[in-house]
Formats: structure tokens, sequence, C-alpha cells
């Protein structure tokens, strides 16, 4: 019996050693809510001889399929392996906690040679100081998808990749203006309200729906699903006269078209959000879904690491090609752009409502797009 609880162990430790190697070097992730992540430093050890550029999350959301998608086409396509990098995606718990450890962690790593960062809270001053303390270190730092505080950190990092957000915000305002002419009350939903994404979005919101409308609720869910239902439960509750529902983060808009289905509500709401969350696309086509503001994750993903391999490499020309006004005020921001997704059918909103750089689709043509380059969402 003892020597068949000796080989059940040497059994044990060896299928663990072997599930260590066959999750190293890849994508990273850790679940939401799921606490303070562990260390990953031997996450590359299936390839020690490569440094890795390591895209790091703001959280685990279906969102970050799509830039972990274009963050791997890059690497193959530059052919990242030739040139001694690995790209790995490490993916945070929506804490900015999380994101400080991670942080630190790579900075006392010897195989790390760049970073590319969703930054989680803005305000939070600590996160720009583990970005300043890569960059001595000789590690290249960048953010996308949601920036530093620009006017108080912008040295932490070399440039932001991205959606422009206040500009989004204003597109998913027009579309509120363009279902509500009339305007009414609406309430906004997002994982973390310090962040700059969630900040710029609300505000550029207001803006582009005008002065008819008024914000009767701004919620938070910390990156919590649950908390993003009970949240949408606890707005309608809450105002009986509300008349539009907004998702700032991608899980937020399934989150909204759930409660209202169970609360039969459709009929009196307008719902519109940010991203494509493959429900969300779902809910467009059964007719629970008015407009979708959808970023470029996919080029968030593979244009990040297309930067930091070339400046890595000191390839100043290629840095030059995607920012060619750098050392002007805001020329280190690179916009990876927009699109508005409309159903196929009844819409009351038309591409002359929009900026002329946003594409404006219906969704069957937005669909083609997501088939182009295998992607479920966006």
């Amino acid at each position: 019996m003892r020597l068949f609880h000796f080989a059940a162990l040497r059994l044990s430790v060896s299928l663990i050693l072997l599930g260590t190697i066959i999750g190293c070097g890849g994508d990273s992730s850790t679940p939401s809510g799921s606490g303070t992540p562990k260390p990953q430093l031997g996450e590359a050890s299936a390839n020690l001889d490569l440094k890795r550029i390591i895209v790091l999350t703001n959280g685990n959301a279906p969102f970050w399929d799509a830039a972990a998608a274009g963050a791997k086409d890059a690497e193959k396509e530059l052919n990242c392996a030739a040139d001694g990098f690995q790209v790995v995606v490490d993916r945070n718990d929506f804490k900015a906690e999380g994101q400080i450890e991670k942080l630190r962690q790579y900075a006392s790593a010897t195989d790390v040679a760049a970073v590319a960062i969703s930054v989680t809270d803005a305000l939070n001053e600590a996160i720009p100081e583990e970005l300043r303390k890569l960059q001595k270190a000789g590690i290249k730092v960048i953010t996308i998808d949601s920036d530093v505080n620009r006017e108080t950190a912008r040295d932490s990092r070399f440039a932001y990749l991205g959606t422009d957000n206040i500009v989004g915000g204003r597109e998913l305002g027009v579309a509120a203006k363009g279902l509500l002419p009339n305007g009414g009350k609406y309430a906004t939903f997002v994982g973390l309200k310090n962040a700059a994404n969630a900040q710029e979005r609300i505000s550029g919101l207001a803006e582009g729906a005008g002065d008819k409308f008024v914000q009767a609720e701004n919620l938070g869910d910390g990156g919590d699903e649950a908390v993003a239902r009970t949240n949408v439960k606890d707005a309608l509750s809450r105002h009986e006269d509300i008349a539009l529902l907004a998702g700032i983060w991608s899980y937020n808009t399934p989150a909204i078209i759930d409660i209202v289905k169970q609360a039969n509500a459709r009929e009196k709401l307008k719902l519109i959000g940010f991203d494509a969350d493959p429900p969300a696309i779902l809910g467009m086509g059964e007719g629970m879904l008015d407009a979708m503001v959808v970023q470029n994750p996919y080029q968030m993903g593979y244009q990040g690491v297309r930067l930091l391999r070339a400046m890595i490499k000191n390839d100043e020309a290629t840095v030059k090609e995607m920012l060619p006004n750098r050392e002007t005020k805001d020329g280190d921001i690179l916009d990876t752009g927009l699109k508005v997704v409309v159903p196929n059918e009844g819409s009351p909103l038309k591409r002359e409502l929009f900026g002329s750089k946003t594409e404006f689709l219906k969704l069957d043509e937005f669909k083609q797009w997501l088939e182009k380059y295998k992607l479920t969402g966006s």
C-alpha cells in the first residue's frame, strides 16, 4: 500500500511539472476576481533563450482575446523569435494592486524586454512609479487601451496606442441623441471609475449627447460581472423614467441586455455600449441592442508589439513611421480607430451623424470584418 502511495505521489508531481511546462510562454491568464496574482516569472521558461514582450491587461475580459490574437499574430508575422523575443499576454484581476505586483515582478526578472500595459487606475500614482522603474532598468514601456494620467505621468511611458476615448464617448453620445432626439435620463455602467478610459468615455458621452440628456447614475462594478448585473437592476428600480442604458466596458453591455430581458423592459429603453463582446453581438441580432461603439483591440495588440519590437531594436524608422509627430502635443498617441455598429434593419442612426474617421457598419458587415481576422468579438 505504501509503495502504491509513493508511486501515485511521483505521478502527481510529474503531472504538475508537465502542466507547468505546457502552460509556459503563451497567454498567461489570471481569472477576474481571483485576488492578487501569484508570481509568474517562470511563464517563459519553455524557451529561456527568448526575452519577453509582455502585454499586461487591466483584467480578464473577452475584449482581451482580440488583443491577444493581434499580439500573437505580430509575434509570428514580425518573426520576433528570430530577434530573440517572445510575446506573453499576462491578464490582471482588475485591481491596481495586481498590476503593481506584476510590474515589480517584471523589474526583478532578467528576461523582460518590454511591457505594454492597460492601466487600471489613472489616479493611482504607484503604477507610473513602477513604470518609471522599468524604464530605468532598460525595459521599454507603452500603454494600450487605457493610459496613465497624461498631466502627471506622461513620462512614465513612451506612447499610448488605442482608442481616443473622448472621441469614442462622443460617438456613443451622438448615437444616444440619434436614438432619443428629445433626450432623457440615462445611466452608465463601468468596471473601474478611476480608469482613464472610463472617465474619458463617460465625459465624451455627455458631450456628444447634449444638454437634453441627464445622467441619473454612473455605477462601477470593480470588474465583477455579478455586480455589473446588480447595478443595472438597481438603476432600473431607482429610476422608473430612465430612457437609456450605456455599457462603458466590454462586459457591461451584455449585463445590461440580460437584466433588461429579465425585466421585460426593452420597449421603453434604448441600449448602447462600448465594444463588441460575443453576447452583445448576439443581442444586437436579437433586437436587444441599438448601437455599439467598437474599438480595435486586435490592432492594439498587433501595433503594440510592433512598436515595442522597434524600440528594443532601435529601429527608429519604424518608430517614426508609427509616431511621425511624437515630439508635438499628443504626438505620442497612436489612434487605432473606431467603428459604430448598428442593427441590419430599422436603425434611425445614419453614417452622416458620425465623425469622418469613424467607420459605420451594419451588423452583418461587422461580422464579416470579424471573420476576416478570425475573431469572435472586438
